[in-house]
């Protein structure tokens, strides 16, 4: 089983940054597969980002240059640093957790975190 706690939303005006972070518990924090994901009101969740646990990385392209996900295995933490920020990336943002063997996916997400950016 594993916890995570997103924390770092907040209301911006365009342009600005904001950093969000995911602490995860367990010590097996390294070994997932882990994204930010994001659900504007009326719209269906979408995945932000995304990173391997050897760190490859993944972006959805409206966030391409300004958005930079990170983890610390160390601190069983994901990081998103939003920079640059537009209105339209108002929404509630989602720390997820996967780890698949043969047989099956395990999935684990956090509570969320909104971020409001105002024009």
């Amino acid at each position: 089983q594993v916890q995570l706690v997103e924390s770092g939303g907040g209301l911006v005006q365009a342009g600005g940054s904001l950093r969000l972070s995911c602490a995860a518990s367990g010590s097996a924090f390294s070994v997932f597969a882990m994204g930010w994901y994001r659900q504007a009101p009326g719209k269906q969740r979408e995945l932000v980002a995304s990173i391997t646990s050897s760190s490859n990385t993944n972006y959805a392209d409206s966030v391409k240059g300004r958005f930079t996900i990170s983890r610390d295995n160390a601190k069983n933490t994901l990081y998103l640093q939003l920079n640059s920020l537009k209105p339209e990336d108002t929404a509630v943002y989602y720390c997820n957790a996967r780890i698949s063997s043969v047989l099956k996916t395990y999935e684990y997400w956090g509570q969320g975190t909104q971020v409001t950016v105002s024009s």
